[in-house]
């Protein structure tokens, strides 16, 4: 055992993991979709309908990956929502996005209302064999469930289709300059409408996992602004998958040792205790994307797109 200050180390990077998935997969999802040309405030609302989705499923069927499927599904279907709206009647991002969010978070209280007592189908662990029984290495990576590795996997799995496949390179030149790319054949709305879906699913797949899996029952309002920091993630690491991953670790550990404290009884007021994550997630933001205000940003980022005949 690896104790320091007081804390068991194995133990709070275990937790750090597991606060961490269900920011990264929104991150993740909405990176593609900004990289795709299109601003989505609708984070929070997508994660918030993923969460109830996820976790109707699994009560209905006792069957957590068929709850997460439903977690994707719930997201993916209030993202199409935001895409119609924004790709084809044209309407305002950013206000669109915004609207989503209120939309989300009336809509998952609605269908919630008769989930609050109830207590989903546990979600196991992996067996890594001889990994799991590794001292100090063991608890820290090798004892979670397949979602917090499916994070990571997902992570690598854009990084290498945005910058190794020919799709991932006409999305990013859809998202850099869509007249540009229009006029060279490639169909933008449906390309933006694909990226959305995209984002929407794991936007939902992060509700999902926080629903099912981290803390799991249903509370409305149980997102409490990970959707925003999501957003945040996005802007921290510069449009780049790998640094999604350190930005939403950074959160998840910020958020840990928060927990951690308020478990030891430290002699400061809850409020400040609870607040810390995002105020730190702030400072950080202010301190290292400010020195990188115009580098990664995809240049058609918010931009509505006309299709000329």
């Amino acid at each position: 055992m690896m104790v320091i200050a007081g804390f068991d180390i194995p133990t709070l990077v275990a937790m750090l993991m597991v606060a961490s998935t269900p920011i990264l997969f929104a991150a993740i999802g909405e990176l593609v979709v900004e990289r795709s040309g299109v601003l989505n405030l609708g984070v929070e609302g997508m994660m918030i309908c993923g969460a109830v989705c996820g976790f109707a499923v699994t009560i209905h069927t006792e069957n957590p990956v068929l709850g997460m499927l439903g977690a994707a599904l719930g997201g993916a279907l209030l993202a199409a929502l935001f895409a119609v709206l924004v790709l084809f009647l044209l309407s305002n991002q950013v206000a669109t996005g915004l609207a989503l969010t209120l939309f989300g978070l009336g809509l998952s209280a609605l269908i919630g209302q008769g989930y609050s007592s109830m207590r989903p189908v546990s979600t196991p662990k992996l067996d890594l064999g001889p990994l799991s029984d590794l001292p100090v290495l063991g608890p820290m990576f090798f004892r979670h469930d397949i979602w917090v590795y499916g994070s990571l996997l997902l992570t690598f799995a854009v990084w290498w289709w945005l910058t190794r496949t020919r799709g991932g390179l006409v999305l990013r030149a859809v998202g850099e300059n869509h007249d540009a790319a229009h006029a060279l054949g490639y169909r933008v709305l449906r390309i933006r409408f694909l990226a959305i879906l995209f984002g929407g699913a794991c936007a939902g797949l992060g509700g999902g996992y926080l629903s099912l899996i981290r803390v799991p029952q249903w509370t409305e309002g149980m997102t409490a602004g990970a959707g925003w920091i999501a957003l945040a993630i996005v802007v921290f690491a510069s449009w780049r998958p790998w640094r999604a991953v350190l930005g939403a670790y950074l959160f998840g550990g910020v958020t840990v040792l928060q927990l951690n404290l308020q478990a030891r009884g430290v002699n400061i007021p809850v409020q400040y205790l609870s607040m810390a994550p995002y105020v730190i997630t702030i400072i950080v933001l202010v301190l290292i994307s400010g020195r990188r205000r115009a580098r990664g940003v995809p240049g058609s980022l918010g931009r509505v797109f006309h299709a000329s005949s």
